[in-house]
C-alpha cells in the first residue's frame, strides 16, 4: 500500500525516499570481497563494472572514453556537445575552465552556451568516435530526444553500439513542432541497443520498457550542478524511483514472458555507499559524472563538473561546480579501484565489491534483494 499524505484540503501527496533515507541491512551471511562479482551487461555488451558515465563534455573525452572502457565500464560521448562543435575542443574547455574561475559560475555557463550555439559537425563526431571504436572499446553516444532523429544515422555510420537518449525528463513520444519522435517506431527501426531517460516513477518507466529500448534511466544527474528542481520544481528522489522501475521491470518481464530492461540510477549519489543503495533498490548499474570529475588530472573539465543541460540557450539547469581534486591527485583508475588514502570517495567500486561481500552477496543481481530500513 503506497504512503500517501495530505499536504492540504483535497491534495494528497505520496511519500518517497531518497537514497540518504535509506540504509542496507547486513544479512547472517558475509564472504571474501575476492568472491565477489560486479559484472553486468547491456545486451550484448559485457562489462566489469556497473558504471555509465553521464553523458557530459567534463567528464568524457574520447580519451577518458576510452580509459573507461579499458577499465571496465561504458563511457557516453555527448553528441550534441563540444566534440561535435569544434575543432580544438580541448582550448575550448580550457576557456570555461578559466572563465569558471575568473569570473564564476555564471561566467563558466554563458561561454558555454556561447561554445554550443555553433553547429554541429558530422564529420567531428565521425573523427571522436572513430577514436573510440578503434581504441576496441564500446561505443556510445548520447543525444536529445529533439535531436535524435536528425543526429543518429550520423552516429551509426561512426560506429556507435549503444545510442542513449536522453533529457532531463523523458517520454515514450516526444511532441515537439515538427513530427513527433515516437521512441517505440525508432527504436525499432535501429540495429543498436538504445538506452532512453530520464524518468521518475513506473508509469514513464513501464512505458519506455514497452517502446523496445534495452535500458531506462531513472533520475536527471542530480548533483551539486545540477538546478533541475530549484529552475522547474521537479525532483526525483532516487530511492523510491529506482524501486518503481525496478518494479516496472518486474512486470514488463511476466508481461512480456522474458524481456529484461535494465535500469541505470542516475544521481542522488553522493558516493560509494549512495551506488549500493541504489543498486540494492533494484538498480542494474549507476551512471555517474559528478564523481569522476575528482580525477581533475584526465577529466577534460579539469575538476570542475556540469552537465549539458548548462548550455541551454535560455533555461540552463545545470551550474559549473568546482573544482573538486586536484592536478594530479588522482587518476580516473584510483577513482574507480582505489588504493584509497582516507574516507574521499575514492575507490568507487571496490566499495561496492565490499558492500555486496560484507552482505553475504556473491553479484549485482543477488543483492538487489537485500534488506533495507528507512531512517525514521
Amino acid at each position: 500500500m503506497r504512503d500517501v499524505v495530505e499536504i492540504g484540503m483535497g491534495r494528497e501527496a505520496r511519500r518517497s525516499y531518497d537514497l540518504s533515507q535509506v540504509e542496507i541491512v547486513p544479512s547472517r551471511r558475509t564472504r571474501s570481497s575476492q568472491e565477489v562479482s560486479t559484472s553486468w551487461q547491456l545486451d550484448a555488451y559485457p562489462f566489469g563494472i556497473p558504471l555509465v558515465t553521464h553523458p557530459t563534455d567534463a567528464v568524457v573525452s574520447p580519451a577518458t572514453a576510452i580509459r573507461i572502457g579499458r577499465l571496465g565500464g561504458l563511457a557516453v560521448l555527448n553528441a550534441e556537445g563540444l566534440w561535435a562543435r569544434h575543432a580544438d575542443p580541448d582550448r575550448e574547455l580550457g576557456r570555461v575552465v578559466d572563465a569558471a574561475v575568473d569570473g564564476g559560475p555564471p561566467a563558466a555557463v554563458r561561454l558555454l552556451q556561447e561554445l554550443h550555439a555553433a553547429p554541429i559537425q558530422p564529420a567531428l563526431l565521425t573523427e571522436a568516435l572513430g577514436a573510440v571504436r578503434e581504441a576496441g572499446v564500446t561505443v556510445a553516444a548520447r543525444v536529445s530526444p529533439q535531436r535524435a532523429r536528425e543526429l543518429t544515422p550520423a552516429l551509426l555510420s561512426a560506429g556507435v553500439e549503444v545510442l542513449v537518449v536522453q533529457g532531463t525528463i523523458i517520454s515514450a513520444e516526444h511532441v515537439s513542432g515538427g513530427e513527433p519522435l515516437n521512441l517505440k517506431d525508432f527504436i525499432s527501426s535501429l540495429d543498436v541497443p538504445v538506452v532512453a531517460g530520464g524518468v521518475g516513477d513506473y508509469r514513464t518507466a513501464m512505458h519506455l520498457m514497452r517502446t523496445g529500448a534495452a535500458g531506462v534511466i531513472v533520475g536527471y544527474g542530480e548533483s551539486a550542478a545540477t538546478t533541475t528542481d530549484d529552475v522547474l520544481g521537479i525532483g526525483v528522489p532516487m530511492a523510491t524511483a529506482v524501486v518503481d522501475a525496478a518494479a516496472a521491470r518486474r512486470d514488463y518481464l511476466d508481461e512480456t514472458g522474458g524481456r529484461y530492461v535494465h535500469v541505470i540510477a542516475d544521481g542522488g549519489m553522493a558516493g560509494s555507499g549512495d551506488m549500493a543503495k541504489a543498486i540494492a533498490c533494484g538498480a542494474d548499474a549507476v551512471m555517474l559524472g559528478e564523481q569522476l570529475a575528482v580525477a581533475s588530472g584526465e577529466a577534460p573539465g579539469r575538476g570542475y563538473y556540469w552537465t549539458s543541460a548548462a548550455a541551454h540557450p535560455s533555461l540552463p539547469r545545470s551550474g559549473v561546480s568546482g573544482p573538486v581534486g586536484g592536478p594530479g591527485k588522482c587518476d580516473l583508475e584510483q577513482v574507480l579501484f582505489g588504493p584509497a588514502t582516507g574516507g574521499d570517495g575514492i575507490n568507487l567500486f571496490g566499495a561496492l565489491r565490499r558492500a555486496l561481500a560484507k552482505t553475504g552477496y556473491s553479484d549485482l543481481k543477488e543483492f538487489q534483494r537485500v534488506g533495507l530500513t528507512v531512517r525514521a
